[in-house]
């Protein structure tokens, strides 16, 4: 008789971190556990008019603990027993300014509620200036460093949002001895690590954001950084140079975290990835299949065998990376730096007056509390049902999907949103239909930007929150991009990946790919796009590119 071989995913997202516990040798979901950063909810630490935003370790390290052991609760009898390996995803690029030890400064004195001290979240774009001028500065180098980034680098990776940290805060830059990514870092704090110099670092993240490469032996040298800004004089020695792609053992529990979670010291825990890298994984991604992880944005993967890749350098997307998703292929990302963003963005216009409920005089607070948390989660499938009533016309409102920069094809941060096209008829569903095409042109453009540059896209997997609640815009997409879309039917797919690589890592499967054949839970939706709206879609989505280039000069 079989026993039963459990298997851990955690998944940190932008407003919450979710763990399950999956049967590695089927992919079961045995339990799930969702926690919400309370630090984060109450919008601590954050300014969004300065696209400031940052998380406290605290929120990761407090719903780390309070998910699995949620997990193990829930799964009752031996459960806990079962379990042989531990993988995690995370958001990035999120990093954060550890000490010698690999502590994060926000768990030091002194910087406890300092937001230089803490993780810097992917979609802070306080260093939009440092972002352009390593653009500038790579220009002067004959070695081009950004050429496996798309040649673009953004300010929501890893060296702008370090050099804008150490600017920004003499305290923090004097007592930051290494930069870490929040996925290297919290397999580092399971296993019991207290030397940042020992930490291992991830490909997924090195590859994709800190422009390590095989071809450079490692990051660019030092005389890059330096000649950039001295503030970055050294860091290169402080950080990595070699990494390690998901299938590797980061090492075993510690036997403080065993003791904290209930689980054995003999559990494995693997190196950590992105979470869109490993949800790819999760929702059983095929080579030359675009994987769109849709949540507050997007992040698209592709894989493609390494062979067919050679001499192949894709321009303005966020790097191509071999083993960054399945080791042996080359990994590729794109996305949209807003998507449910957006229509959470305008759900919060209309919402507005609501503010108001919870100082009237007419009803107690906590009947307005309810009353107004009841009209926000109606908003949205509210617009979407109107909206999928209206015609598909040439000449209605119009949007550019950059509300919070644009982060692929050619990351530009600085870019805005526009609506365009408004009239005294232009109402509320009208207007949310813009935005939803707006998503589906953005979306489209990325797929344009692949197939141009000689990479072919077979079809879409859809993943994510959007993905699976929202019908009108996944139809849509089906529909703008004219290619069918299939969504995994994973309730938390990256948790999924994540539980994949930890079986892999336990021992449990010899690869990846072994690992997504037996634990895959297949797609519970197909969305074939429809025919008669294929010329209409191609007109207005000219429109929009149109207008992408008033807006980019203006």
């Amino acid at each position: 008789m079989i026993k039963d071989q459990f298997v851990i995913g955690v998944d940190y997202g932008s407003d919450s971190v979710r763990s399950v516990l999956i049967n590695a040798l089927n992919g079961e979901e045995i339990a799930s556990s969702v926690f919400n950063y309370p630090r984060w909810q109450q919008g601590l630490y954050c300014n969004a008019a300065e696209n400031q935003f940052r998380q406290h370790p605290l929120d990761y390290i407090e719903g780390l603990e309070t998910t699995i052991k949620d997990c193990l609760r829930k799964a009752g009898g031996n459960a806990a027993q079962a379990v042989k390996g531990l993988s995690v995803d995370t958001t990035g690029s999120t990093p954060v300014a550890v000490d010698k030890t690999g502590n994060p400064l926000a768990l030091t004195p002194g910087f406890e509620q300092n937001p230089h001290a803490m993780f810097v979240l992917w979609k802070d774009h306080t260093g939009v200036n440092e972002a352009a001028q390593i653009n500038d500065h790579a220009t002067k180098f004959d070695i081009n460093y950004l050429k496996y980034v798309g040649g673009i680098y953004s300010s929501e990776w890893f060296w702008a949002k370090l050099l804008r940290t150490l600017r920004a805060d003499e305290q923090v830059a004097k007592a930051c001895y290494s930069w870490v990514e929040h996925c290297d870092w919290i397999p580092f704090l399971l296993t019991g690590g207290n030397d940042a110099a020992q930490m291992k670092r991830g490909r997924c993240s090195a590859g994709h954001k800190a422009l390590w490469a095989e071809e450079f032996g490692g990051l660019p040298p030092d005389e890059f950084f330096s000649s950039l800004d001295p503030l970055l004089k050294g860091f290169t020695s402080r950080l990595f140079t070699d990494t390690y792609t998901a299938d590797v053992s980061a090492g075993t529990l510690s036997a403080e975290w065993a003791e904290r979670l209930g689980l054995s010291t003999d559990v494995v825990v693997g190196v950590g990835a992105f979470d869109a890298h490993m949800g790819a994984v999760g929702g059983q991604i095929e080579p030359y299949h675009l994987s769109k992880v849709m949540g507050t944005s997007t992040c698209d993967i592709l894989v493609a065998p390494a062979a067919e890749m050679e001499g192949k350098l894709i321009r303005g997307i966020c790097g191509q990376v071999n083993g960054s998703v399945i080791p042996g292929m080359i990994g590729l990302e794109a996305g949209q730096s807003a998507f449910g963003d957006t229509y959470a963005w305008f759900k919060n216009l209309l919402a507005w007056p609501l503010n108001g409920l919870s100082s009237s005089s007419i009803i107690d607070s906590k009947t307005a509390e309810a009353l107004k948390e009841e009209l926000l989660g109606k908003i949205i499938p509210e617009l979407s049902r109107q909206a999928s009533l209206l015609p598909v016309e040439e000449n209605s409102e119009l949007a550019i999907d950059w509300f919070n920069g644009r982060r692929t094809p050619d990351a530009d941060q600085t870019l805005k949103g526009a609506i365009t096209g408004l009239g005294l008829g232009s109402d509320a569903p009208r207007v949310f239909k813009a935005l939803a095409e707006a998503t589906c042109f953005g979306a489209k453009s990325i797929v344009d930007r692949f197939v141009k540059e000689g990479i072919p896209v077979k079809g879409l997997i859809g993943i994510g929150g959007v993905a699976k609640k929202s019908p009108y815009i996944m139809q849509m997409m089906a529909d703008t991009l004219g290619m069918p879309i299939r969504i995994h039917q994973f309730e938390h797919t990256c948790a999924l990946g994540a539980a994949m690589f930890a079986a892999v890592v336990a021992g449990i499967y010899p690869t990846v790919e072994d690992a997504m054949a037996a634990m895959g839970r297949g797609f519970d939706a197909e969305y074939y796009p429809n025919k008669q709206f294929k010329e209409i879609y191609q007109y207005r989505y000219e429109q929009y590119i149109a207008l992408g280039k008033f807006v980019e000069l203006h």
